[in-house]
């Protein structure tokens, strides 16, 4: 229920891999080394920031349809019966007690328990439920992860989580076309231009540099999971925030939303090794453990 970095850490690859593969395809990367040593490096600078933020903003500008798309979101614009109702009703009063201006909200069709807040602006986002999380958990429990969303929102999550991807981004390309470029001198001794070395040395280097970029991502993501939590248990009262969590331990485990949006909900997956490292969320009896410790 609690993620929302899946979509768009997902989206935000997808982008990159167009931009830096069409870089190569269209020259840009061939221009670039055959410019001196000092040209080659501003250049390289000024693409990996271009494309590195370029990437990242642009996945967080169409994060909001993606998501509507990849989970068909039913948006609510009148409420149909009382439980659509009461959830704008409250989703209203907590952007309220937040500070932002009322998001759109919506309803998708999954039996796992899940829910998710995307979107560019802290004015401007979304908050979408399950339908199996509006089954199986209490009134008092769905106001509470209501309230975590909209603490993503209020915190400023998704905007924050695009200023670290687009810095994270412009190393990956900076430093893949540098072990590229280093590769081309000192293994095939090409001193102008470019060769094997450095389109096979990037490529490697991107993916590998790429990996390191996500599990950071995902460590700050996880950090940033705790502070929603706690910000919905002001919203929504700490004992429903603790009793909305140990219910997602009750039901079934709670499947990862798709790419981007694992970030910005509310729950996600376990795992071990190089999986713990990417998760989006922490465990959620280290989540409980937090908001039961907090006086």
């Amino acid at each position: 229920m609690f993620s929302r970095i899946g979509l768009f850490l997902a989206a935000n690859f997808g982008v990159l891999l167009v931009l830096s593969m069409s870089s190569r395809i269209l020259g840009i990367d061939r221009w670039l080394a055959e410019q001196g040593m000092v040209g080659q490096m501003n250049g390289i600078l000024i693409m990996a920031l271009l494309f590195g933020f370029g990437g990242s903003f642009i996945s967080l500008a169409l994060s909001k349809k993606m998501a509507k798309r990849s989970m068909r979101v039913q948006v609510i614009d009148k409420p149909s019966n009382n439980t659509e109702r009461w959830i704008m009703e409250r989703v209203y009063q907590q952007a309220q007690d937040a500070g932002i201006g009322m998001p759109e909200v919506g309803i998708f069709d999954s039996p796992q328990p899940n829910a998710f807040a995307t979107g560019m602006k802290r004015d401007d986002a979304l908050i979408a439920v399950s339908t199996g999380l509006l089954n199986s958990m209490t009134q008092q429990e769905v106001e509470a992860v209501l309230a975590h969303e909209v603490s993503h929102v209020a915190n400023g999550d998704m905007i924050t989580m695009g200023l670290l991807q687009g810095v994270l981004n412009t190393f990956v390309i900076l430093f893949s076309r540098v072990i590229g470029l280093m590769i081309d001198k000192v293994v095939f001794k090409i001193e102008r231009g470019i060769g094997p070395g450095y389109f096979i040395g990037s490529i490697v280097a991107e993916l590998v540099l790429g990996m390191v970029a996500a599990i950071i991502a995902s460590w700050f993501s996880r950090r940033r999971e705790f502070r929603a939590d706690f910000g919905g248990a002001q919203l929504a009262g700490r004992q429903n925030m603790i009793d909305a969590l140990k219910r997602l331990q009750t039901v079934n485990q709670p499947e990862d939303l798709p790419g981007e949006l694992a970030a910005f909900g509310i729950s996600g997956g376990l795992g071990g090794g190089l999986k713990q490292l990417l998760m989006s969320h922490p465990p959620l009896h280290q989540r409980i453990a937090a908001l039961e410790s907090t006086p």
